[in-house]
């Protein structure tokens, strides 16, 4: 309980009082620790890496070339390859041997990283999950098979394989400036992906007897050697991606003759692949406005019923990529349009088959469409021609081409969060071309710097879609339920990702917050964004650090964020700012002390249905921007029952309830101020109500203090007090005020924009009631990622 103060008080003794400091500078202080510079804790600047977070001017990375063939035989769910590598040594260094690696030797259970985990026996299991626990000497058949390896000769290379890395010694140096070409043959048992997981490998349909495949980490790749790291090699222990070499493909994909293909890069055969009534489909979908199927819904179940034995090969070329992967399946529906990003016609796609046909047809690929325009404002215009969306009960990025999960019911209809998470799932692996693929940091050891900033953007582009739509991070609210966590639950941000306990709201969630809250509460939009667009330029094509990151935004912006890189991202500290007392005060003119008065304070819940139960500022802002259009209000058939649904304009039977929050006003008799006044006194001050506000920083973490006042004849006032209130002293802080009108209330935080994670000590004066809430028991999950299943209100209103 906070407790309210009442004094009589001499203007000469505020404008004269003084407070005592702690001046020490160590970490027994009592404040200067939390708005230290990084200084030594980033990388030293030099050559290649300034300390603007600029490349320098002696910048440089390698390259790696790809001319690949694959075959893929569907019956025995095996692929075999083999590809030529072109690798080129543009780093200072003579290097006496390559690393790649060899992802799909996770599958295996003797060669995969062994990275092992703390296990306990279940008190109920299914049959995999004891199979994987049984530890078996014998190989069980999956991971790469490395058939031969050579020289541009034919020469027989030398290497050595441990565990997901291989190791290829080289025999000469390979000097600065040069290239060296050799030659890789390979074949591996294709995975089945919803038993053993993973990323790539098949699913099977028993009731169509069908397979899809997306083919990821399919070949031996190049790891990155770097200035800062030197060969990236760590184990790939499932969790922590790639960090990967740009260069150019070309692969050649041998399927069964009724497959369609999607893959990363440009199909250049189209004309030996499709049909002439296809090809004439895509041709139109480039200009269109609205997605084309080019691939129809019955020509793919009448695919799925006569498979054909014949092969044919598809041809695709990709320059400048970090990666490629692709899908392959008789059971696509295939459609296709157009999106201009300045001037450029980008091909955006999708592939998902009948079991996701009403949810992927109308949504999919004007998501991936709204994704590329979005994330190109945001950042750097796209730059490839093509963006493709794949449903495969999954959630993965690769370059212009991701799979994602979302499938209807059988009667086709589906649940709103099937559909949201389905836009969400598109709107974030679309996104990640991006991060990382474009701006490529190392997500084997920063996690966070594609999956968090994609996170962010992700959020950016979630909240441009449709200003309902109920965003599941970056709001700062979001994040309170992981920032409230015991200390041993929780790790820095900038913990390397094999690490993490908590690895999504570590390595997505809390990310993309900070930099909604530096967006919208520290620095602002304008600031925000040009800084953060700097760092994309800056960086496109090329390997950043943290470091880099951080420069940039300071760089770019003119704002000191040490304070908040080093609380957010190096620190566990939560947000919590505790009101602990208001001094209020009047000009005594009479030289009286008046009564004191009491207050009420407790917590506030709002609650509302069907969209998030707050709502968050960036929502607020974007629809008093009169610049912003959402994508649901620009192309409107993109709107659905659930779009009505959300705004009252579909007749359902739920539980819905909006909760009005009333306040009402504790009175207060403020105590005196002033003595002994004279005219010119009385005229100025008399009218005038004075108080103090003390804060407490209770959870360590610093932020600005943002103040709403509430007067008693109803209107509000905000202060917006920045961070560096607390440089002199980092857990207790005041400040004073002059206002105009008698305040009812004060309440820090009013649009939970802070992450505070205790708003019960936010109030002081009167308080909002706190909001009913229901109890709802889950339905039971289907077994497919993304799957709808149950009764959702789209069935029901389809009965009436």
């Amino acid at each position: 309980m906070k407790k309210l103060f009442t004094t009589v008080v001499i203007l000469s003794s505020i404008a004269g009082a003084t407070f005592a400091q702690d001046i020490q500078n160590n970490p027994g202080s009592n404040h200067g620790n939390k708005f230290e510079q990084l200084g030594t804790i980033l990388t030293t600047p030099n050559e290649q890496r300034t300390a603007s977070g600029a490349p320098g001017v002696k910048y440089w990375q390698q390259r790696a070339d790809y001319n690949i063939k694959c075959e893929l035989d569907e019956k025995a769910q095996k692929l075999t390859g083999t590809e030529t590598i072109t690798y080129f040594n543009n780093s200072p260094d003579p290097l006496d041997y390559i690393w790649m690696q060899l992802d799909e030797n996770e599958h295996n259970n003797l060669k995969n990283a062994n990275y092992q985990s703390s296990s306990s026996m279940p008190r109920a299991a299914t049959l995999q999950m004891i199979d994987k626990g049984i530890t078996s000497a014998k190989d069980n058949g999956y991971g790469f098979n490395i058939i031969k390896l050579t020289d541009a000769t034919g020469k027989a290379l030398k290497y050595t394989v441990n565990k997901t890395m291989m190791r290829i010694d080289l025999p000469v140096v390979l000097k600065p400036g040069q290239q060296y070409v050799f030659t890789v043959n390979w074949t591996y048992n294709i995975s089945d992906r919803m038993t053993y997981g993973g990323r790539g490998g098949y699913e099977y349909f028993p009731e169509d007897k069908n397979y899809l495949f997306t083919m990821a980490q399919w070949y031996p790749r190049l790891c990155v050697y770097s200035d800062f790291q030197g060969w990236q090699n760590h184990q790939f222990t499932g969790r922590g991606e790639f960090a990967l070499t740009f260069g150019n493909f070309r692969v050649q994909m041998t399927v069964p003759a009724d497959h369609i293909v999607g893959g990363t890069g440009e199909c250049i055969n189209y004309s030996a692949v499709l049909n002439q009534t296809q090809l004439a489909r895509y041709q139109k979908a480039k200009t269109a406005t609205a997605p084309v199927e080019v691939v129809t819904l019955a020509e793919a179940k009448k695919a799925e019923t006569s498979p054909i034995a014949t092969k044919k090969t598809w041809v695709f070329q990709a320059n400048n990529v970090r990666d490629f992967a692709w899908t392959s399946s008789r059971k696509f529906v295939w459609d296709a349009m157009g999106q201009k990003i300045e001037g450029r016609n980008v091909m955006c796609m999708s592939y998902f088959g009948k079991e996701a046909y009403n949810l992927y047809s109308k949504f999919s690929t004007r998501a991936v469409a709204h994704t590329i325009k979005t994330y190109s404002d945001f950042t750097i215009p796209y730059p490839y021609p093509v963006a493709q969306s794949v449903e495969a009960a999954n959630g993965m990025e690769y370059p212009m081409i991701c799979f994602n999960y979302g499938r209807t019911e059988k009667d086709g209809t589906y649940s709103e969060s099937t559909k949201n998470g389905m836009l969400g799932v598109v709107i974030h692996e679309v996104g990640h071309n991006f991060f990382p693929m474009i701006v490529n940091s190392d997500e084997r050891q920063w996690t966070w710097m594609d999956e968090g900033l994609n996170s962010f953007v992700e959020y950016l582009t979630e909240e441009l879609w449709d200003n309902k739509f109920p965003v599941k991070k970056g709001a700062a609210y979001t994040i309170v339920d992981y920032m409230k966590l015991p200390k041993d639950e929780l790790e820095p941000i900038m913990t390397n990702s094999e690490n993490i306990v908590r690895f999504g709201p570590n390595a997505y969630s809390k990310p993309a917050t900070g930099l909604n809250i530096l967006r919208e509460t520290i620095m602002g939009r304008e600031l925000f964004d040009y800084a953060f667009k700097t760092y994309a330029k800056r960086w496109a094509f090329k390997h950043p650090t943290p470091a880099d990151l951080f420069r940039t935004m300071e760089d770019a912006s003119g704002e000191d964020l040490d304070w908040f890189w080093r609380g957010w991202f190096y620190g566990t500290d939560p947000v919590d700012i505790a009101l602990d007392s208001v001094k209020s005060a009047r000009a005594d003119l009479a030289a009286k002390q008046l009564p004191g008065g009491g207050m009420r304070r407790g917590p506030a819940k709002v609650d509302p249905p069907a969209v998030n139960s707050f709502e968050d500022i960036s929502k607020i802002l974007n629809r008093q921007d009169k610049g912003i259009k959402f994508y649901t209000d620009r192309d409107t058939a993109a709107r659905d029952f659930y779009w009505k649904y959300d705004r009252g304009l579909a007749s359902v039977d739920t539980n819905k309830y909006n909760d009005k929050v009333k306040a009402t006003a504790a009175a207060q008799s403020p105590s005196s101020m002033l003595d002994t006044p004279t005219d010119e006194d009385v005229q100025k001050y008399g009218s005038k109500y004075f108080y103090e506000l003390s804060f407490t920083n209770k959870g360590g973490m610093v932020m600005p203090i943002i103040v709403e006042f509430t007067f008693k004849d109803g209107s509000k006032q905000t202060d917006r007090i920045p961070a560096q209130i607390w440089r002199h002293n980092e857990k207790h802080v005041s400040k004073f005020y002059v206002q105009d009108k008698e305040v009812a209330s004060i309440k820090l935080d009013p649009m939970r924009e802070t992450a505070d994670i205790d708003e019960s000590n936010n109030y002081w004066g009167s308080m909002p009631q706190p909001s009913k809430f229901q109890l709802f028991k889950l339905k039971s999950g289907g077994p497919v990622r993304g799957q709808s299943t149950g009764v959702n209100p789209m069935q029901v209103t389809a009965t009436k």
